[in-house]
């Protein structure tokens, strides 16, 4: 059995038991990959009605944007911008977005969080919502860029033909791009902290 902490209350606790803490939090950090694919793998299966599951909808929007050239992280979001499908039914971009925030840029992570208000505007009317609600961004510096990604990437992913490359073409650009936090309270600074490449 591993070593562990005695505190009741966190103010209590010492350097050496937070020693021991953190190694155990970069253990837990360096297998957040395998975590996010498996919850991701649960949207297969999943149609919703729609005409592919979940899974298959990812895989085309991801395979979209690495056809077109996209960056790495770009087709990582684009892959995962609907991981929340299954525990955010009422919000499922603020749950993608949640768990891309400390990798990606803040455009990307944008397009991630509003993705869902722009896609409205291509189905919004047919379910008495407001298909311009999207309008409301009107100005924001990546509106036109969540807007593209949409048209290019998400909107037409729902392909019950499509060719989609598998998910083992994406996995190591999730590896590589969640192996090191960008924005996080966690970033690493010292040997001693969080980030998954101290040892």
């Amino acid at each position: 059995m591993s070593a562990r902490a005695t505190f009741n209350c966190m103010e209590d606790s010492t350097k050496e038991e937070w020693t021991v803490i953190l190694r155990e939090a970069k253990q837990m950090a360096r297998s957040l990959p395998d975590r996010v694919i498996a919850h991701l793998r649960l949207l297969e299966g999943d149609f919703g009605g729609f005409p592919v599951d979940r899974f298959n909808h990812s895989l085309q929007s991801a395979t979209l944007a690495l056809r077109a050239g996209r960056d790495e992280e770009y087709v990582v979001c684009a892959l995962l911008h609907d991981v929340g499908d299954t525990l955010g039914s009422f919000n499922h971009p603020d749950i993608a977005a949640a768990i891309l925030k400390p990798f990606v840029s803040e455009e990307n992570l944008w397009i991630v969080q509003n993705h869902a208000v722009f896609q409205g505007h291509n189905f919004f009317h047919h379910i008495d919502l407001d298909r311009n609600m999207r309008d409301m961004f009107k100005g924001h510096p990546h509106y036109e860029r969540t807007a593209e990604f949409v048209e290019l990437f998400d909107n037409p992913a729902f392909n019950a033909s499509a060719e989609t490359f598998p998910l083992s073409t994406f996995e190591p650009m999730l590896r590589r791009l969640m192996a090191v936090p960008k924005n996080s309270i966690y970033k690493p600074t010292t040997p001693r902290n969080l980030g998954p490449e101290s040892s």
